[in-house]
């Protein structure tokens, strides 16, 4: 069985309930980036053993926060030894906006997988884009990059789409599948 490592930050608990989706479909283990955007040592031992890292963090202001932004930084250590080369990455996000430059937020993770000579995967799934498609969908909102949420400013973690939800389990489940059969 593959070891897949969940990293995250969530600001306001919307990437957290994503984060905890993508790692029931995955059967992952989740590690959470503090407010200050430090992981715990026994945290980069996770990732540097993991045959996996799906990285998550809220759209701000067009890209990763900053929280996530200094974990990035800080796995130069790991990116100077090649620890995480020929890893499977993949990545999510939400944002309070429809579009709100998710996608930008992906390519930053995208970015840094291919810094550290990872294989990227991303979504697998058709969009749910016909007249009849409901908010509730499976990758209502089209995203082939990676796995994207969208939840009002003023809604809860509890309030997220189940669709969206759903989305996130299922994009765990192809990476743990893709990851597998990389393993091979």
């Amino acid at each position: 069985m593959s070891r897949i490592v969940v990293v995250f930050h969530s600001g306001y608990g919307h990437t957290q309930r994503l984060a905890e989706a993508v790692a029931k479909g995955a059967g992952a283990d989740l590690v959470a980036i503090d407010a200050e955007g430090n992981l715990p040592e026994a945290a980069w031992a996770s990732l540097n053993a993991a045959d996996a890292i799906v990285m998550g963090s809220p759209t701000y202001m067009g890209t990763v926060s900053w929280q996530f932004k200094k974990f990035a930084d800080a796995s130069s250590k790991a990116w100077f030894t090649q620890a995480w080369k020929d890893k499977v990455f993949a990545g999510f996000t939400n944002s309070a906006s429809m579009n709100g430059d998710k996608l930008a937020t992906l390519h930053a993770f995208f970015t840094l997988a291919m810094q550290h000579g990872g294989v990227w995967v991303g979504t697998g799934m058709m969009p749910s884009n016909t007249k009849a498609a409901q908010r509730d969908d499976i990758n209502v909102l089209g995203s082939f990059a990676g796995a994207m949420a969208q939840t009002p400013a003023d809604a809860s973690p509890d309030e997220m789409p189940a669709g969206d939800l759903e989305t996130a389990r299922l994009f765990g489940q192809r990476v743990a599948e893709v990851t597998e059969r990389f393993k091979r």
